[in-house]
């Protein structure tokens, strides 16, 4: 597949200090006012310096590549995650590191799945994005870029890269991408990390929280994953969910596993109908993974009668994992093409520190 590229070489006569692989997958931050039709309309990646002249003040190669077709982020879909993580792979003896550029509807899901898809990973994947357009005079858009830009291209004393993992970069702060949930719609600090620390915050300087960063792995290398089935949804509870709603959805056709959004600490209702529903999908070899509504929450199945039985029936505790990375990890752990008992283990052990044990 052909993709438009755009080159960027900095100003300075020193060599420069890395290469980095900017991927425009589409959203807000790519789009500038059009005065003509009055309404905002994607821009050429060619005329990138005129937006962001500070590029060019950086110290080391920048390269755009466009997707062929540049979507708004709510029409994101997983054969585009492999198309990304396929990218990535294919360009990673090239560049030192890599920032894509995406909508912030679902660039949590995206960050989760490229974690799941690049195993062994080395290099950063730094994602980020803007509330406002780059075209418009308040963007957030230029300093996450050059900021994302920055971290992308931090190493250490090693010259090792001090991320070495997947992430999310927005509003002065760095965080693990599938930790990562949009909060805000209307303000600039739209992702958090309710169950884990920043990796970084950017003021005056970038400072790093190296205990939670993902470590380098010397020697490994990058291992691609391109399989994800999509045969997976949600059941998010609410009080008065009725039977014909909950067996509705654990007996679509083909379904193979559900992440489940129960109350607090994985609690939920013990009417014997909502049960035994449960008790039957299992039994037809659903896979039921259970995830607190909390944003801050963590399943801890057995602690309240409310959720003994979910344990006692054969549902699996997703922890403190965040829905987005529950959705995302069951499409990978179903496309590897295990057996029943292994989707368990995998679901319920951390994979790309995703969620704790």
């Amino acid at each position: 597949m052909e993709y438009k590229k755009v080159h960027i070489n900095p100003v300075s006569p020193e060599p420069p200090r890395a290469s980095v692989l900017v991927i425009y997958t589409g959203g807000t931050l790519g789009m500038v006012f059009e005065t003509k039709g009055r309404q905002l309309v994607p821009f050429d990646f060619e005329q990138v310096i005129e937006k962001v002249p500070e590029i060019r003040r950086l110290d080391f190669e920048i390269t755009f590549l466009t997707l062929t077709e540049p979507i708004d982020s709510s029409n994101m879909k997983p054969a585009i995650w492999v198309e990304i993580a396929q990218i990535i792979y294919n360009q990673y003896a090239e560049f030192d590191s890599f920032v894509i550029l995406h909508g912030t509807d679902t660039m949590a899901y995206t960050a989760s799945a490229l974690s799941y898809l690049l195993e062994n990973l080395n290099k950063p994947v730094i994602l980020t994005g803007a509330q406002l357009p780059i075209g418009v005079a308040r963007s957030d858009a230029r300093e996450n870029f050059i900021t994302a830009l920055e971290i992308a291209a931090a190493t250490n004393e090693q010259g090792h890269p001090i991320i070495s993992e997947v992430c999310i970069y927005f509003n002065s702060v760095l965080l693990r991408g599938n930790r990562a949930k949009k909060q805000e719609s209307s303000d600039f600090n739209a992702f958090h990390s309710q169950n884990y620390p920043h990796l970084a915050n950017a003021g005056v300087r970038i400072e790093y929280n190296h205990p939670y960063i993902a470590p380098y792995q010397p020697g490994s290398s990058l291992r691609l994953h391109t399989k994800l089935d999509r045969n997976v949804t949600f059941l998010k509870l609410f009080p008065g969910i009725c039977r014909k709603v909950v067996s509705s959805i654990l007996e679509i056709e083909g379904l193979k596993g559900v992440v489940i959004e129960t109350f607090g600490a994985g609690n939920a209702p013990t009417d014997h109908w909502f049960l035994d529903e449960l008790r039957m999908a299992i039994e037809r070899g659903l896979i039921l993974y259970n995830v607190s509504q909390c944003d801050g929450g963590r399943v801890t199945q057995g602690q309240y009668q409310t959720s003994k039985y979910l344990k006692q029936i054969g549902v699996v505790s997703g922890s403190d994992i965040t829905a987005e990375a529950a959705i995302t990890k069951m499409m990978y752990v179903f496309g590897t093409e295990l057996d029943s008992q292994h989707y368990r283990d995998l679901l319920s052990t951390p994979l790309r520190g995703e969620m704790s044990i």
